[in-house]
């Protein structure tokens, strides 16, 4: 039946009352019921009333019928490609799966969700017939790829619109379906593209959860629904700009920092040594100081530590001649960053590292100086 699932409803008799949950058909013409005895019990031969939960069934229908009108939208759009690959109808959604090459533009969703919205203003009668299947081809009916027809088959028609076997329930007229939003569009395997969509009250809900969404942006930017989008761009370029700003004072006061810091460094031999705990810096600004400070000292071996969103940062940067004296930057910010939790490393001449706890980084910088010291020593 399309991927339609069965109905939901109640069993009944004067004795017994069974709520039916899903129905499944198997075996040609049987069925099974699966569901809770609400009361009273059943037996084998018992003469029960079936009794359908019509709202359940008028909105599968809403979605099957809907889903109908879906497919030969794609094909008007898109092209005669598109065939059916999967579709799962229920209550709240619809769900279609077809042939085609590549993901559909948002424009071409558009115009399909037009169309078929076009399609349910129109009012479009809604025909069930069945008929032999030499007929149902001429009348130019879609089937289902891989599927055996009998003789005899069961044909949808809506309007000129839309022809195609089934076997399930529908609406009698295409306004009955309210209105129909797609949700989403994505690939499910290669060659094969899926939709969701909603339809009637499921439609309105999304729509009304949209709105609801613009008036909270709008309050929260200070705008109209008419204005949102103007406004929003001016936001993200007064954001770029006050960025970019930002930026330019970091790596100005990173400057300043480090040329406070110069002071601190301690010769040995050829190379100088300077270690230090720069508060709350991230490791862009961490790395801007180091190169800063390396240009600064000349031969060098450095380590910078910050706690920057109470989290450890170190950089460390040496000179070709540092490391020809043996100090690597990758062994030492993995013995520093070890002692704050943590690891990291890279080449000989610059790596970092990230850990957790903040008060070890004192203690991180004094095993740092004293393995390089002892390397240069």
């Amino acid at each position: 039946m399309g991927g339609q699932v069965g109905d939901i409803g109640v069993i009944e008799n004067d004795t017994c009352s069974v709520e039916i949950s899903s129905v499944t058909k198997f075996g040609g013409n049987k069925f099974i019921h699966k569901g809770v005895v609400a009361n009273g019990s059943l037996s084998v031969s018992d003469t029960v009333n079936t009794l359908v939960n019509k709202s359940t069934r008028l909105s599968t229908c809403r979605n099957h019928t809907a889903t109908h009108l879906l497919q030969a939208a794609l094909r008007s759009v898109l092209g005669s490609h598109i065939e059916q690959a999967g579709s799962y109808v229920n209550k709240d959604r619809l769900r279609f799966d077809f042939t085609h090459f590549e993901a559909v533009s948002r424009e071409d969703l558009q115009k399909v969700e037009k169309i078929v919205n076009d399609k349910i203003l129109e009012a479009i009668p809604v025909e069930i017939a069945e008929m032999p299947l030499e007929q149902a081809r001429k009348l130019g009916a879609m089937a289902l790829f891989g599927e055996k027809y009998g003789e005899v088959v069961r044909v949808v028609k809506a309007g000129d619109f839309s022809v195609e076997f089934c076997g399930g329930t529908h609406v009698s007229n295409t306004s009955q379906i309210g209105a129909f939003k797609i949700v989403s569009e994505a690939g499910v395997a290669a060659g094969t593209r899926r939709i969701e969509a909603l339809t009637g009250a499921g439609a309105i809900a999304y729509y009304e959860q949209q709105q609801q969404l613009i008036d909270s942006v709008s309050s929260i930017i200070k705008a109209t629904p008419k204005n949102i989008i103007s406004k929003v761009e001016a936001l993200l370029a007064e954001n770029k700009k006050l960025s970019s700003e930002l930026e330019a004072l970091k790596s100005k006061l990173s400057g300043s920092a480090a040329d406070d810091m110069l002071s601190q460094a301690e010769q040995i031999g050829q190379i100088k040594v300077l270690t230090a705990f720069v508060k709350d810096i991230d490791m862009n600004s961490l790395r801007d100081m180091g190169d800063k400070l390396k240009d600064k000292l000349g031969e060098c071996a450095l380590v910078l530590a910050s706690d920057f969103g109470q989290k450890v940062s170190f950089v460390v940067m040496c000179t070709d001649a540092a490391v020809k004296s043996g100090v690597k930057a990758g062994d030492i910010v993995k013995k520093a960053a070890s002692v704050c939790g943590g690891g990291g490393g890279g080449r000989p001449t610059m790596a970092q590292a990230g850990a957790k706890d903040v008060s070890k980084i004192p203690e991180a910088l004094e095993l740092a100086k004293t393995e390089i010291k002892g390397i240069l020593s």
